[in-house]
């Protein structure tokens, strides 16, 4: 019961990491406010949470609405009475274009919710953090925020910024008791590669990277890290970037 009486937001909770990171948090006490666009998905998952004993809410929404984000974060509190801990999770994958070849809706898209979401997060969350004296938040990143060939310009970019923006977040914020991680995965089995629409040249550079990769990380393992961060045990960890991928980047 490492969450016992905290309230955290989990977004892209409908599937993949957020999913698993909402279920844990609610195993580990924490009630949990689930948000995402896919209504029903979140809604079932209300029930397993509830059916085990948790606290859980579903709230659909898109980080691309400031609206949504505000609303979500106002579940929280009048649900819950409080918001301790945000998971920003939402992404979008782009389809490996490199720069030249980048047109403006793709780069918009990605950007919009990659980097400008959880801006919104932030930016909405922390007064009600500020207001108990504290908070966590853990933004879940990419390798491609570190490494420069990991997907198309438009990932890598909206990646590099949001680690820049969560670091930002933990210096200002530092003194008001509120922490801002980085999780870094590499690749994980999630639905955000399916149906990925990769350029020819694109698909090379994704097959080569892969060839390089010790092996998929499980959804699971993730959460099990954003527990780490978003937890008091990690009291003195902020603005670290944490990588998790079996050394991909020691490649």
């Amino acid at each position: 019961m490492r969450l016992k009486d905290k309230v955290a937001l989990v977004t892209g909770a409908s599937s993949g990491m957020g999913l698993e990171i909402a279920r844990l948090f609610a195993e580990e006490g924490a009630s949990v406010v689930l948000v995402a666009r896919r209504k029903e998905r979140l809604e079932a998952l209300v029930d397993r949470i509830t059916a085990g004993g948790g606290k859980a809410i579903a709230v659909a929404g898109d980080v691309t609405r400031e609206v949504d984000v505000r609303g979500a974060v106002k579940a929280a509190v009048t649900t819950f009475g409080r918001l301790d801990i945000v998971i920003n999770n939402a992404g979008l994958m782009d389809r490996m274009d490199p720069v030249a070849d980048l047109d403006d809706a793709i780069w918009n898209a990605v950007i919009d919710v990659n980097l400008t979401g959880p801006m919104r997060l932030f930016r909405a969350a922390i007064p009600e953090m500020e207001k108990i004296g504290g908070g966590a938040f853990v933004t879940v990143a990419s390798l491609g925020g570190i490494r420069g060939a990991r997907a198309g310009a438009a990932y890598t970019a909206s990646k590099h910024g949001v680690i820049g923006l969560a670091k930002n977040v933990a210096y200002a914020y530092a003194k008001k008791g509120i922490r801002s991680n980085i999780i870094a995965p590499g690749g994980v089995e999630t639905e955000i590669l399916s149906g990925k629409n990769l350029n020819p040249e694109g698909a090379k550079i994704y097959a080569a990277g892969m060839a390089t990769n010790p092996r998929m990380g499980d959804p699971v393992e993730i959460a099990h890290l954003a527990l780490f961060l978003a937890s008091d045990e990690a009291s003195l960890v902020n603005g670290a970037t944490v990588t998790a991928d079996a050394g991909w980047s020691a490649y």
